[in-house]
């Protein structure tokens, strides 16, 4: 048996046990703790977390929704490997739809939206006091989402929704590039600013820029990591 990574699970509330599974999970891949590759042996999850295999199960399914984990028949489930072309290639589709999405929330966003804007701002400014990745992610995605509800275009929301889950892991890891997160809050300030005053070019400009930015920062990442497959740090 390897080293245990895991304390048993401390199960609070009513919250189901899969979802707690799954967030315990998710962060032990962007921690490291669960690296790239690595096999998810339910048994062994089941005996660290102090559950039964159910919950393991589901939450791997989930895992692999998110793109944390592949799963192979008759293999087993293992977490993802992210290449450089997984990366170019959803990052391609991105800057497009946010180029489109920031010049449309710049014509249609109403003073309600826009003060909403403004929020998530000051949260993402107080990230930059703490590390906590998870938290930055989640406040980046507040502010990109509540940007496509302002466009008022229902088919962008769709198309943009059908990348989230694989733009949180992309997200979460550039976050983990030294400065990044201070540059990403400079950008959104850019992009929110744009949007307040009405400038539609400017505001797609900078959206696209924006996700081009952070195509930059995984590329780095990349050749730190010196391979052709991205590790998560």
């Amino acid at each position: 048996m390897s080293e245990r990574r895991f304390d048993p699970l401390e199960i609070e509330g009513d919250r189901p046990l899969r979802d707690i599974v799954f967030e315990v999970l998710r962060e032990a891949t962007l921690d490291n703790v669960l690296k790239p590759g690595e096999r998810l042996m339910e048994v062994q999850l089941a005996e660290e977390l102090g559950v039964s295999r159910t919950p393991i199960r589901e939450a791997i399914r989930k895992l692999e929704l998110e793109g944390f984990a592949t799963i192979i028949p008759r293999k087993g489930a293992y977490v993802t490997e992210v290449s450089y072309r997984d990366v170019h290639e959803v990052f391609e589709i991105r800057a497009t739809l946010e180029s489109l999405a920031c010049g449309l929330a710049a014509e249609r966003a109403n003073p309600k939206e826009i003060e909403e804007m403004g929020k998530y701002l000051l949260e993402e400014n107080e990230c930059l006091e703490n590390d906590d990745i998870i938290f930055t992610v989640r406040t980046d995605v507040g502010l990109h989402e509540l940007i496509y509800k302002a466009t008022r275009n229902k088919r962008l929301i769709t198309l943009t929704g059908n990348l989230k889950e694989q733009l949180f892991r992309l997200r979460s890891t550039s976050m983990t590039l030294p400065g990044r997160k201070k540059k990403s809050l400079e950008e959104h300030k850019g992009i929110v600013e744009a949007i307040v005053q009405h400038d539609v070019e400017l505001a797609q400009k900078l959206g696209q820029e924006h996700i081009e930015f952070a195509e930059q920062a995984m590329v780095e990442l990349f050749n730190a990591n010196g391979s052709g497959e991205y590790c998560n740090k």
